[in-house]
């Protein structure tokens, strides 16, 4: 959390945004601290993003549906980007609309030929 926190901090710094859309940021951030046994305090939602190599490389990310949205109101975009042969697959606009319209499930599901995946999901 520290370090999405530093990074909200550095957009305020940069002028990216005011102070009341840091504190909406980061407001959304504290709502979602983990306990001590590793689960999510409260059952609020979760963006979570899955990619997986072919050669098992993992990359697991976790966002509060919250959080998601202030970006959104602040940055007019999700705050996701990913590199690599899979980058022009995945539609960001439709990500957006399913977190606009409450919608709940697997929004991507991608998997090429070199035997990489990426998953997208709303929990």
């Amino acid at each position: 959390m520290k370090e999405n926190i530093n990074r909200i901090l550095k957009m305020l710094e940069e002028g990216k945004i005011d102070a009341e859309k840091a504190a909406e940021l980061i407001d959304a951030l504290k709502e979602k601290e983990i306990n001590d046994s590793g689960e999510i305090a409260n059952k609020e939602k979760m963006l979570r993003v899955h990619v997986l190599t072919a050669q098992g490389k993992n990359l697991n990310i976790n966002l509060p549906i919250k959080f998601v949205k202030s970006s959104l109101k602040a940055f007019g975009k999700v705050p996701l980007h990913i590199n690599g042969d899979m980058e022009n697959e995945i539609n960001i606009q439709q990500i957006t609309d399913a977190i606009e319209n409450n919608i709940e499930g697997k929004i991507v599901d991608i998997k090429n030929d070199n035997g990489d995946s990426v998953e997208v999901m709303i929990e």
